[in-house]
Parts: C-alpha cells; sequence; structure tokens
C-alpha cells in the first residue's frame, strides 16, 4: 500500500508521458530535416559498414480499432503492388546514395500488416532490398505476422528470403475483448501460425500483448498469458493499451466507460509480470520479457541492450533506415521521417527524390539527454561516471544532470556518488522518471498512460 501511495505521489496514475523509443520524441520532428539533408546523412555511412532497414507496409485488410499506428484498409492487391513499386523505386533511390559495401545487421518489415503480401511480392521486394545491402552472415530479417493474413505459401517465400525471427501480435485471447477491439484472432489459428513459422526453421519468436483493454480483468489476463506461455515465445512484449482517440479515430469505437482504471491498469500488468517470471522468463526493462537463451536477455546481462522504435533491443546499429510512407530514420546526425500520406510520399519518390517531411537534428545535449533516458529505461540505473566517460565528459557536467532528477524521487531512488538507481519496487514510475530529463515541453499527442 505504501509502494502505491508514492507511485501515486509521483504522477504515475495520472501522467501522460512518452514511451521514450526516441528522444526528442516524435511530436517535436519538425520541417527543418529535408530530403536532401536525409540523402547527405545516407552518403555519410561508411563504406562497409551495418546499418538497420526498416520497410513499412502500411496497409490491412481490416482496421484495428484498438491500433494507433499509421495505416489503412484495402480488399484488394492493387494498392498494394502499386506500393511495391513505390518501395522498389525508393529502395534504388537508395542504391544511388548509399556508399559501397554496406550490409544489414537488422531487416525488419512492419506495418500495417506486410503478411498481406503475396508471396510472388515478398520475394519481389527481399531481392530488391539485398541487391542494395545484402543481410550480414549473422543478421537478422524479422517480419510482423498476423495469423489472420498468413499461409503457407507466404511463409515459404519468407523463410526462402531469409526469415529467422518472426513477430506476432497477440494482443488478448479472449473472445469479448478481441471484439470490442476489433481484433478476432483465436488461440487456435494463433497456434496454427506457430507451428507453421517453426516448421520452416525461424528458431525466434517474438509476441504482444496487451494490458489495460476494455473489459480486461485479471482473471481474464491470466488465462490468455497461459495459453501464450503455452506457444512457448522467445520474447514477449506486454504494452500498456494507449487511448489515444484524440490522434487515432479509430478508437472512438472502443467503449471509454468498460477501461479499467489506471490503478486496475497497474494490478493487470503486475499479474501478467509475475505470471511470465514464474514461467522461467527475465525480466527486460519496463515492458518485456525474454527466455534466458534469447539474445535480449543475453544483451541485458552484458548491459548492451539499447531502446528503439520497435522497443528494447540488442541492435547496435548507429544507423537504421526506414523505407515507406511514415517511416523513421535514425542517424547520428538526427531522426528523418517520410511523408505519412501514402499519396505524398508515392509523389515524392515518383519525382525521383526521398520524401522526408520531417525530423530532427541533434545537438550535444539531445545526445546526452538520449542517453540517460536510454539507460535509465534499459538498465534503472544512470550512472554519471560511466556516462561521462562513455561520451568524453567531465562527471560533473553529468551530475548537473542527474543529480535534480535524483532530488525529485528521493522517495523512490536511490543515489549516491552521482549514481541513480530504480528499484525493483518503484521500477513503474521509470518513464515518470525519464520524463524529467527530457528538455522538451510535452505534448498530449501520442503520449500514453504512465501505466
Amino acid at each position: 500500500m505504501e509502494t502505491n501511495i508514492q507511485l501515486a505521489r509521483h504522477g504515475l496514475f495520472d501522467a501522460r508521458v512518452p514511451r521514450y523509443t526516441s528522444y526528442p520524441t516524435s511530436p517535436h520532428f519538425a520541417g527543418n530535416v529535408g530530403p536532401d539533408l536525409f540523402a547527405d546523412w545516407i552518403g555519410a555511412i561508411p563504406e562497409g559498414g551495418q546499418i538497420s532497414l526498416y520497410i513499412h507496409v502500411p496497409f490491412c485488410r481490416r482496421l484495428c480499432w484498438f491500433c494507433a499506428c499509421r495505416t489503412q484498409g484495402t480488399s484488394s492487391d492493387a494498392p498494394v503492388r502499386a506500393y511495391l513499386e513505390t518501395l522498389k523505386a525508393e529502395i534504388e533511390i537508395l542504391r544511388s546514395r548509399l556508399p559501397q559495401g554496406v550490409t544489414l545487421e537488422r531487416l525488419h518489415w512492419g506495418g500495417g500488416t506486410p503478411t498481406l503480401l503475396a508471396p510472388d511480392m515478398m520475394t519481389e521486394l527481399a531481392e530488391a532490398i539485398y541487391s542494395v545491402a545484402p543481410l550480414a552472415e549473422d543478421g537478422e530479417f524479422s517480419v510482423e505476422i498476423d495469423p489472420n493474413e498468413i499461409d503457407g505459401a507466404r511463409l515459404d517465400a519468407l523463410a526462402a528470403a531469409g526469415l529467422n525471427r518472426a513477430s506476432i501480435g497477440v494482443q488478448d485471447f479472449d473472445p469479448e475483448i478481441q471484439k470490442v477491439i476489433g481484433r478476432e484472432q483465436s488461440y487456435e489459428l494463433t497456434a496454427e501460425a506457430v507451428h507453421a513459422i517453426r516448421a520452416r526453421g525461424v528458431k525466434s519468436l517474438n509476441t504482444d500483448i496487451l494490458y489495460g483493454l476494455p473489459y480486461q480483468t485479471p482473471e481474464k489476463i491470466t488465462e490468455s498469458v497461459q495459453k501464450l506461455l503455452s506457444l512457448a515465445p522467445d520474447r514477449v512484449a506486454l504494452y500498456g493499451y494507449a487511448h489515444v482517440p484524440w490522434m487515432a479515430r479509430r478508437q472512438t469505437m472502443i467503449p471509454e466507460e468498460a477501461l479499467p482504471s489506471a490503478e486496475q491498469r497497474l494490478g493487470l500488468f503486475e499479474t501478467a509480470q509475475k505470471l511470465f517470471k514464474w514461467d522461467g522468463y527475465d525480466e527486460i526493462g519496463i515492458d518485456h520479457f525474454a527466455l534466458p537463451s534469447d539474445s535480449l536477455s543475453i544483451a541485458q546481462k552484458a548491459g548492451r541492450l539499447r531502446r528503439n522504435f520497435q522497443g528494447y533491443t540488442e541492435d547496435t546499429s548507429e544507423v537504421l533506415v526506414g523505407l515507406g510512407a511514415s517511416s523513421i530514420s535514425k542517424f547520428p546526425q538526427g531522426y528523418a521521417q517520410n511523408a505519412s500520406a501514402t499519396s505524398q510520399h508515392t509523389a515524392a519518390i515518383r519525382a525521383g527524390g526521398f520524401s522526408t517531411k520531417r525530423g530532427h537534428r541533434f545537438t550535444a545535449e539531445d545526445k546526452l539527454r538520449a542517453r540517460l533516458i536510454e539507460v535509465l529505461m534499459c538498465d534503472f540505473v544512470v550512472d554519471a561516471a560511466e556516462i561521462a566517460a562513455e561520451r568524453g565528459l567531465a562527471k560533473a557536467e553529468v551530475e548537473k544532470l542527474i543529480a535534480p532528477v535524483a532530488a525529485q524521487f528521493s522517495d523512490v531512488v536511490s543515489y549516491k556518488n552521482g549514481r541513480l538507481e530504480v528499484p525493483p519496487s518503484t521500477r513503474p514510475l521509470t518513464r515518470v522518471i525519464a520524463r524529467s530529463f527530457d528538455a522538451y515541453e510535452l505534448s498530449k499527442t501520442g503520449h500514453s498512460s504512465a501505466v
């Protein structure tokens, strides 16, 4: 009870804070980053270096009401095939700018629903990508797979293209909840997809499950987690449902009166958290779980855990190139985001250039604050001496940023000799604490509840 009082005192149950998969967060991107600067940043990648590549497919056969991603519905393949041609043209523009010998440390297809691509489209896309930058020998190729939109032929195409990690969104297995959030996906269908994926030699499986959904109770989330555990995923993301109808209008279909309170959300998270830990999963950061043998768990133990737009990762690439409408790229110099509207993105690519619409150039202070937030979110520890040595700064310069945060949260963190640490009992506050390292004015847009 005392812990909950502390959590409430610091705003856990009423704060709206970013997930901090980037810093600054995307609402602070501006129009001073365009196609020319994006091309310059591409050209500055070292020859023979490794990068990560994200491909965004914005189409879905159905629009799930809970989702806040940039997607559009389609009942036919025609717009998807047209979009594939745009992607191939964009890849060719990338080829013209990319230094020689670059390989892919990570390749990820997300959406939307990338598995609505027909088998021949998957093969075409993979061949176009690999002709520009092949997958490194130890590289990872992952795809978001919708069990409602996959079959043997498409899995065969993905396996032939080198798929070695699959990601499946589960959300919740309760039929009533699925109906209310517009995502009907039975356990049996999901299990069938998992078995088909593994039958093709894909050894690594990621899954997502949500807490904080309408009509969700501890009993219902317990049943969903137990069903998920029976599929033995290698890692699980336990995300809090972000109800942001002012940003995602489809969420107005979800009855707000059926949503759990902030206190109930915390209870749902803790219920699922215990189940994953009881089943032998390591807790990774604030919302991931992984088997001890998974690379994410290994990276955490080695102090190599990172955070990017996909959440927690062991990806150490300094460059993430995003292709497709609304994709975001990250470079040592800053962020760059493509035009969000598919029509605007397509027009720019057909005109022979990138569609970069906005972004952010990093300052030295941005980089320092971003690293403070990242290590806090990954390790729950911020050590001034370590950060100073890493970035070639004086320890006192880093302590100037850490000390006020430690004082603000003195009853829920420990602080000694420039080292701030968040104990397990108050780690639900991690995002709230991270906000105190954020120098930008917070906007309501796109920000989710702290729990």
